[in-house]
Order: C-alpha cells, then structure tokens, then sequence
C-alpha cells in the first residue's frame, strides 16, 4: 500500500504530465492550421500552372503534343514522407508499410532510387532491408518548406537526366477530420488524365494569351514549376496530417491521464481520510487514558 506522501508525488506528476499533454495538442492544433493554410496558398499557383500548360500543349484541333519528361520504360524512383519526431501514432508505421507493398510491386521489387524525408519511416523502411538512397529531414516550419522542396526538386531533375523516367511520392494526407491515409502521387510523367482534361477544358475568358519564349523550353518550365507545387503540397499535407495524428494521441493521452489522475485522487481522498480517522482514535485515546488516570 502507498503512502499518502507518495500518492501525493504522484499525483504532483500526473498533474505536470497533464500540463504537458494539453501544451503539445495546442501546438499540433496551431501547426495543422499552418500547413492546411501553406497548401490553400499554392492553389493559385497551381491553376495558374495548369493555364500555362492548357496553352501550351492544346493546338487548335485540342490534340496534346506531350514533349514532356518521364517514360514509363525506363526506371522509377519512389520519394515517401513520414516524420522526423514521435508520438504521433500509427503515421510512420501506416506509410512505411504503404512504401513497402508498393515497392513489392514493381517488376524488379526495388526502385532504382528510393529518397525518404523523415529519420523515423526511414528506420522503418531500413529495418524491412529498403534502406533508402537518399534522406532528408523535414522543416521545423512552414517557413522551411521552400528550401526543402527545392532539395527534392534538384534530386529529381538529377534522377530524370539519368535513369529514372517514373517519380512517385507517397505521403499521408489527411481525410476530413482524421489523421490522414497513405496516398500516391504520380509526379514524373504527367498523367495523360491530366493532359487530357486540359486540352478538353475551355478557356475562361475570351482571349487567349501568346507566349514567345520557345515552346519546348516554356514547357519544361511549366512541368517543373508544376513538380515544385506538387512536392511542396505532399510535404504540406504530410506534416498536416502529422500533427493531426499527435493531436489524437495526445487526446487519447489526456483521457487516460484524466481517467488514472480521478484513480489516484480517489485513493488520496480514502488514505486521508484513513489517517485522520487514526489521528482522532489517538486522540479519543489519549483522551480516554488521561480521564481514567485522573478519576482513579
């Protein structure tokens, strides 16, 4: 049985934990809304990016010339994000194991490279006999998103001029209010769907732009201004879908904390209660003994 010195230390503890945990999930909070608000601000961009490439690859008859980088014959290269720090659940467990049914896959069962942004899908993924090519660590930031995106940008170029015609990312992301479920990009070729629907789609005003830049090289900027939004978006969602993943277990947390805190406190109140019902049978005691002694 424990004293009622120590069920107060525990109870001092529980209550400094709780303070922890109620902290992390104001933080998860605050950071899901920046990196949800990161992703809304490259909408623009992105449509403005699909514009350019709707004028670009439709000629008059709507037919696509798609001059554009990747082939599917050749090699491919897997990028997948988890996380560089825990306690955010099942999430690198979810995306590792996602990495590695699609890995099996393939033909050849192995990605000619395989980048991974995360130290802790990348131990996953190690552990498993896929240790990757290529790592990265994620932002502290929505501010560092920029430079890491460009880190990965210059990978895939690299990748592309060699021997790699197919770019996927696998990431989490997140689906209405839950954590987020594996999800698989094609970065690298553009997927004919898209092409297609561009051509398709008419132009939203009554007058069509003209561009003089050479049209092979205004679209191997598009196609890469278009792998720039994509990787930034898949980073943004993954640590969004991240932080949405601690905030739930921090919620799970909070509620068994709370459960064993109302334990302890109910066994403080009985202990208490315990050792002053002793106290004033000594003192009735006492009282008892004196009175005797006295009368006697």
């Amino acid at each position: 049985m424990q004293s009622l010195e120590a069920l107060s230390a525990r109870l001092r503890t529980t209550g400094d934990i709780h303070s922890i945990v109620r902290t992390m999930k104001s933080l998860s909070s605050a950071s899901i809304r920046q990196y949800e608000h990161a992703v809304e601000t490259m909408e623009d961009f992105e449509r403005t990016i699909s514009l350019g490439l709707q004028i670009v690859l439709g000629d008059e008859g709507g037919r696509i010339r798609p001059d554009l980088p990747g082939d599917t014959r050749r090699g491919c290269a897997l990028i997948v994000i988890g996380s560089d720090r825990g306690l955010c659940g099942r999430f690198n467990d979810r995306i590792g194991q996602f990495a590695l049914d699609r890995m099996a896959g393939e033909a050849s069962g192995n990605p000619r490279h395989l980048c991974v942004v995360g130290q802790r899908v990348a131990a996953r993924l190690k552990a498993a006999g896929r240790a990757p090519d290529t790592l990265f660590l994620l932002p502290g930031s929505v501010g560092g998103l920029v430079s890491t995106v460009h880190a990965l940008a210059v990978e895939v170029e690299r990748w592309t001029a060699g021997d790699v015609g197919t770019v996927s990312i696998l990431f989490n992301r997140r689906e209405g209010m839950g954590p987020g479920a594996p999800t698989d990009w094609q970065l690298l070729p553009v997927p004919c769907d898209y092409l297609e629907g561009l051509a398709r789609a008419s132009w939203p005003s009554r007058r069509l732009p003209i561009y003089r830049m050479e049209r092979g090289k205004l679209l191997s900027w598009l196609v890469g201004q278009r792998i720039f939004v994509q990787l930034y978006r898949a980073l943004a969602e993954s640590l969004a879908s991240e932080h949405a993943s601690r905030l739930a277990s921090m919620q799970r947390a909070e509620r068994n904390i709370g459960e064993h805190r109302e334990g302890l406190m109910g066994e403080f109140r009985q202990k208490r209660q315990e050792a002053i019902t002793r106290e004033l049978i000594d003192i009735l005691a006492g009282f008892e003994s004196v009175r005797k002694t006295e009368s006697g």
